[in-house]
């Protein structure tokens, strides 16, 4: 079996709402020839909200071992094998869900940080880009704009590759495409 090729070890993909930035991390990891792993981080607290889970996983077929980790990323990255590509779907609902918990997002963040860091394979962590928009009307928005944008800069800032989708077009902000 020959080796799969070079992939960075991790990426961000970072977008808008409907940016197609969830479409365009999927083929990219689909375009890898490895293993895919996908890490959803939703929580189907609605009927509507199933039935996008469903179409989702109906829509990336059998070819991806789907693991369910809304809260706690580190063991869905601990579980990885080194051949795979892992791709987490997404930052932003993961830390939705947590700061409802009332995690303490600073902690939440540096465990998310090593987790990536020591994951055996490359990973493509998607999130939404929440700070172009007009300041929330309330305090929880504006404390969760804040957040999202301070763990997106550190995913960044880690990241060999960083990507922002924009109307389904992907841009380069750092690093090369494999």
């Amino acid at each position: 079996m020959s080796e799969a090729p070079a992939f960075p070890r991790l990426t961000l993909i970072i977008g808008g709402a409907r940016s197609g930035k969830s479409r365009f991390a999927e083929g990219l990891v689909a375009a890898s020839a490895r293993p895919r792993r996908y890490v959803a981080t939703a929580e189907a607290w609605d009927d509507e909200m199933r039935d996008r889970i469903a179409r989702h996983r109906t829509d990336r077929g059998p070819a991806w071992t789907t693991v369910e980790a809304p809260h706690d990323l580190s063991p869905a990255l601990a579980a990885a094998p080194a051949a795979e590509v892992v791709l987490v779907d997404c930052a932003t609902l993961w830390l939705t869900n947590r700061m409802l918990a009332g995690a303490d997002l600073t902690a939440e963040a540096d465990a998310l940080l090593d987790a990536l860091v020591a994951c055996a394979a490359p990973v493509v962590v998607v999130s939404n880009e929440v700070g172009q928009g007009i300041v929330p009307d309330n305090a929880l928005a504006r404390a969760f704009r804040d957040e999202q944008g301070r763990l997106n800069q550190r995913l960044a800032g880690q990241a060999d590759l960083v990507i922002a989708v924009i109307a389904g077009l992907p841009l380069v902000l750092k690093g090369q495409l494999p």
